[in-house]
């Protein structure tokens, strides 16, 4: 997973770039940075984050939601576009988005139709999955950050949520159908053990002779 200061470097770097002078062509539209603040804050996969529409959207709530029901697909002969379902059937599911992520994308969207993807291209069309990492991994590679990758996002939002959360929590985020799954491959080790346990020896061995 990344660390805060690591999540800093990155958020940065993706700033510099989208603000670089541009001497020919269209300049960056400010998507690849509000990408990363959605993986980060809502611990999607990235072919999700891309189908995100605005009818998915619940901004009136009294906490802002995003129903996560879709992902993108790129098959061999078939052009990109957006499938009705996720990876799985329990993959569907409504996450709460905090404040880093409304702030990111949604609010410039509030008027768009509801089929509108919140991230698209200059002519309304699906991103491909592909596209989004090589533009991550060429603007990190610029910066000289190594291996940032959407599914490190993914394990950073879920071993967060673990940390504070529990295990349960995190995997229902993630959309796993079995907390096994997610405690094996997407939630960092923490080696320190509560240090409530002091507390209880004390209270258990304390005061032995």
């Amino acid at each position: 997973m990344f660390t805060w200061d690591e999540i800093a470097a990155i958020r940065a770097a993706t700033r510099d770039w989208e603000k670089r002078p541009i001497l020919a062509g269209p300049r960056p539209d400010g998507q690849l940075g509000q990408i990363v603040e959605f993986m980060l804050g809502t611990s999607a996969r990235i072919g999700e984050v891309l189908a995100i529409r605005v009818a998915d959207l619940d901004l009136d709530a009294p906490v802002p939601m995003v129903r996560v029901a879709g992902t993108i697909v790129s098959r061999k002969g078939e052009p990109t576009h957006r499938q009705d379902h996720p990876k799985t059937a329990r993959s569907v599911r409504r996450v709460a988005l905090p404040g880093f992520a409304v702030r990111a994308r949604v609010r410039a969207l509030r008027f768009a139709g509801p089929e509108t993807l919140l991230f698209a291209t200059r002519v309304g069309t699906s991103h491909t999955t592909s596209n989004v990492r090589r533009q991550l991994r060429d603007v990190m590679d610029q910066a000289g950050i190594e291996d940032v990758t959407p599914h490190r996002f993914r394990r950073t939002a879920a071993t967060a949520i673990n940390d504070v959360g529990g295990l349960q929590l995190a995997s229902e985020l993630l959309g796993h159908s079995d907390p096994a799954i997610t405690r094996e491959h997407y939630i960092r080790r923490n080696e320190t053990v509560n240090p409530a346990t002091a507390g209880f020896l004390e209270q258990a061995f304390g005061r032995a002779s």
